[in-house]
């Protein structure tokens, strides 16, 4: 066999302009070549480097398949654009970083489907690594292909390109697709794949076909046999405090976005926004205790010598246990030289008193979300917080040292309304005043942050269109004429990338050959401005006889299927319905502590069945 990793670090690594993104020994990688193995698993993340080390669910099966000693698993990340011309250049394939083993020659490719426009660049993975680049096309001796992640709940622009997908909490889940890899390891593909289907988050897209009517209207997806379920149900982890959560995270060389340790301290969030996927995927809130806490945070610092360590959640300020837990952190940190971080405060949770504890070093910037400009799109979203809540906290911020501020909104909400981005300005002026108020010298530095809506599946805003890309400039260009304030800056997000999100986020599988497309034009790493081709997308789609545009745009009815319909995170298409209708009345909905609101979501949990309730409350 060729000696990939030899030719590699001799005749390639020198040329790259970042060769420590392709060491692959970085303290607490785990390299098991010497060793017999089972299963080997290439865990690919569709980025660079410095994105894909940075992004949590990958550490966490990275080491939950390597505790095993049967199984490995290595990492692969998309190539800059040095390294890919090179790989083309030299005829090389495509390989790990801790074996240099090419893609082809492993047992399972996992894919991290994080974002919308990292598909073109999944196609360039394969392509580079050997793979063929449809499950159709791949024979006995080619890797099995899965994709995980908040992408696969609606996976089917991808399905033609991979064999199976991963819905819901990895951590028990994965574990069983190796243990029935493993076992049935000489088995034909299909024969591993009726066995995989089986399984509770299983979902293999070619055991199921999208019908379609005498006009080409969609009519729904349903299985093929019935050997795999109507509908595939995420899967879910009752206990948090009891799966696993690696300690030894690998330290890289080089730097990375978000260089330092996570501990994520509860899965989950009740607050109902309306337009957030991840609220409603992640359900129902889970908690870490403490003491669990704590003693994970200690382990983690001694096993990687990082100096800051980052509290990981939806919404941090809701863990029932915040302050006893920041006041206990910090505590047992102090002594080993370690800061701590709290990224994700809401408005009505954030106190002083917490803010003080997190941030005894150094007094950084805070960032809070109010997403909207008005009370009443507020209550639209459900984003259950007043402009009350945004002065008093900054005003508590300023008066304490805060010198920064952040303020992220949203543009092109579900019945949005020049008033509304008007809202924006008003708000970022009362934020300046307050700074003043409280005695603040010099200016503050405020920053208003306004991205562009993505309607997503699974939300309550899965039936609405997004706005048009010159409606999206129109608004655009009133905020920026309305934020020439002294003391803020402006920022906001590109129309084109937005647009494109969009159109793939609730696309089906007639969106396979565009996307196919794009990557045979050069698309990839979309996620990044300097590589990002909106032509390239729209050639594609034009030459599919599709536009770009109007699938970004489109209304789904009432009674219309949704190309995710299928899949199943746990809470009801009636539930999401009902909100979507309370949305365009401006009516709120309650957090869902204070009484269960009947999404669903406690059917996916056998203990919460029985209680007909779901399980938010602390595991205290």
């Amino acid at each position: 066999m060729k000696n990939y990793r030899q030719i590699f670090r001799e005749k390639i690594l020198p040329r790259l302009q970042k060769p420590t993104r392709y060491l692959g020994n970085e303290i607490n990688a785990v390299i098991k070549e010497d060793k017999p193995l089972q299963i080997k698993v290439a865990l690919a993340f569709p980025d660079l480097y410095e994105i894909g080390m940075s992004h949590l669910g990958l550490k966490i099966l990275y080491h939950l398949i390597n505790e095993n000693d049967d199984w490995s698993a290595e990492r692969v990340f998309m190539p800059a654009p040095d390294l890919e011309a090179i790989l083309q250049e030299e005829n090389f394939p495509l390989c790990s970083l801790e074996t240099v083993t090419p893609l082809s020659l492993f047992d399972l490719v996992g894919f991290t489907l994080q974002y919308e426009l990292s598909y073109a660049t999944v196609l360039q993975m394969l392509s580079l690594g050997g793979i063929p680049l449809t499950a159709e096309e791949r024979n006995e001796g080619d890797p099995l292909v899965v994709g995980g992640g908040p992408c696969a709940f609606n996976p089917e622009p991808l399905v033609d390109f991979f064999d199976f997908f991963i819905l819901g909490d990895a951590e028990e889940l994965l574990p069983q697709v190796l243990e029935i890899l493993q076992k049935h390891k000489a088995l034909p593909r299909k024969e591993k794949l009726l066995r995989l289907a089986a399984v509770k988050g299983v979902y293999v897209p070619a055991f199921y076909e999208a019908q379609y009517g005498k006009q080409g209207e969609y009519l729904g997806t349903v299985a093929k046999t019935e050997a795999v379920p109507k509908t595939v149900q995420r899967a879910v982890v009752a206990n948090l405090d009891q799966a696993f959560y690696p300690i030894d995270f690998i330290v890289p060389y080089g730097s990375i976005v978000h260089d330092r340790l996570v501990l994520e301290i509860f899965r989950g969030c009740t607050r109902g926004c309306r337009f957030c996927q991840a609220g409603i995927i992640y359900r129902p809130v889970r908690e870490r205790k403490p003491e669990t806490l704590r003693e994970l945070a200690l382990k983690m610092v001694r096993a990687t010598g990082y100096e800051e360590i980052a509290l990981s959640s939806l919404s941090s300020g809701d863990y029932s246990a915040i302050d006893q837990l920041v006041r206990g952190l910090n505590k047992d940190l102090a002594r080993e030289g370690v800061s701590l971080s709290l990224p994700s405060l809401r408005l009505d949770s954030f106190a002083t008193g917490l803010a003080e504890q997190v941030q005894r070093v150094r007094k950084s910037g805070l960032t809070f979300a109010p997403e909207a400009g008005t009370q009443r799109l507020r209550d639209v979203i459900n984003k259950n917080i007043t402009e009350e809540d945004l002065l008093i906290a900054v005003k508590d911020a300023f008066a304490n040292g805060w010198t920064a501020v952040k303020l992220y909104f949203m543009m092109g909400l579900p019945t949005e309304t020049d008033e509304d981005l008007l809202g924006i300005a008003d708000l970022a002026k009362k934020v300046v005043s307050a700074y003043k108020e409280v005695g603040g010298k010099g200016k503050p530095r405020v920053t208003v942050s306004v991205s562009i809506f993505v309607p997503k599946p699974h939300t309550p805003f899965q039936w609405f269109g997004q706005i048009t890309e010159e409606e999206i400039l129109r608004r655009q260009s009133v905020l920026k004429k309305a934020l020439r304030i002294p003391g803020v800056q402006f920022q906001y997000h590109d129309a084109q990338t937005s647009i494109l999100e969009a159109a793939l986020a609730r696309g089906g599988r007639e969106l396979a050959p565009v996307i196919k497309r794009a990557a045979e034009l050069g698309c990839r790493l979309d996620g990044w401005e300097e590589h990002f081709s909106y032509s390239a997308w729209q050639q594609a789609f034009g030459e599919v006889g599709l536009e770009l545009a109007a699938a970004a745009q489109k209304q789904f009815a009432a009674d219309e299927p949704l190309p995710w319909d299928h899949l199943d995170t746990g809470v009801s298409k009636r539930y999401l319905w009902r909100e979507y209708q309370k949305a365009l009345a401006s009516e709120a909905t309650e957090d869902c502590r204070q009484g269960c609101l009947g999404c669903g979501m406690a059917l996916l949990l056998k203990e919460e069945e029985e209680k007909g309730v779901c399980s938010n409350a602390s595991l205290d």
